[in-house]
């Protein structure tokens, strides 16, 4: 990662601001929401005013931080389209706050949704920093988001994080919502899955993920700074 393009991110203000732009909100979005974005600047400074690392956590960072070849910055790449986007970057901006960790956001995507193993250079702007951080699944490769990658202070590459925590089964959540309850035809067991998602992430699971996400992150850059290689820096991830 060379300087000048870490510099080309955003800080996470000038990223919430640009997720409610009418240049972001005519991007192809993902997913269950449909290809229509919605504006979750409301949401995510929300998300991030009610973020609280604990004190153990801030400690942590701190004294990696700290630390000779600790992490000094934080690159992310996002879609607030992303529910785990929308649930783990604000609390990853708290976690550099904590840590003094100087951090940039880039999106994944161009103006269309990007659905293929690599990013496209010609419909992502990003494409090169996308292309440098994907996630690996079956021997295969594909976009994932959110993705923070950590370097120490000069840009040497610390570890990164994909996606969601260990202890999220998402997949195993979301396959298990979707099946018809008794008398429920497929349409309505959708709409209601849609209804029981957004439940979800409304509840106290949702927090103690985010809390988990960080854990993790913690945990595997402790590793890293002290010379062991984290056994899970290319965990397997499911679908966004």
């Amino acid at each position: 990662m060379r300087p000048e393009r870490f510099a080309q991110g955003m800080t996470f203000d000038e990223y919430v601001a640009y997720t409610g732009t009418p240049e972001n909100l005519a991007r192809e979005a993902g997913w269950w929401l449909g290809p229509k974005r919605h504006d979750f600047s409301g949401l995510l400074r929300d998300w991030h005013g009610r973020a609280r690392l604990h004190e153990s956590q801030i400690a942590a960072i701190r004294w990696l931080a700290a630390q000779p070849n600790g992490p000094a910055r934080m690159l992310v790449i996002s879609e607030e389209w992303s529910s785990d986007c929308r649930r783990d970057v604000p609390m990853l901006a708290r976690l550099a706050e904590a840590g003094g960790l100087e951090l940039r956001i880039f999106t994944r995507d161009g103006r269309t949704l990007g659905r293929g193993p690599r990013a496209d250079p010609a419909q992502s702007p990003n494409a090169d920093v996308v292309n440098a951080f994907l996630n690996n699944k079956d021997g295969q490769t594909c976009q994932s988001v959110p993705v923070a990658v950590f370097f120490t202070r000069d840009f040497e590459y610390l570890y990164h994080y994909v996606e969601f925590p260990a202890i999220y089964h998402k997949e195993r959540l979301y396959t298990a919502m979707q099946v018809a309850k008794p008398g429920e035809t497929r349409d309505q067991a959708w709409d209601r899955f849609i209804r029981d998602w957004g439940a979800l992430q409304a509840s106290p699971f949702f927090s103690l993920w985010a809390t988990a996400a960080v854990d993790e992150i913690l945990s595997d850059l402790h590793q890293r700074v002290i010379g062991i290689e984290p056994s899970d820096s290319a965990r397997l991830r499911g679908s966004a």
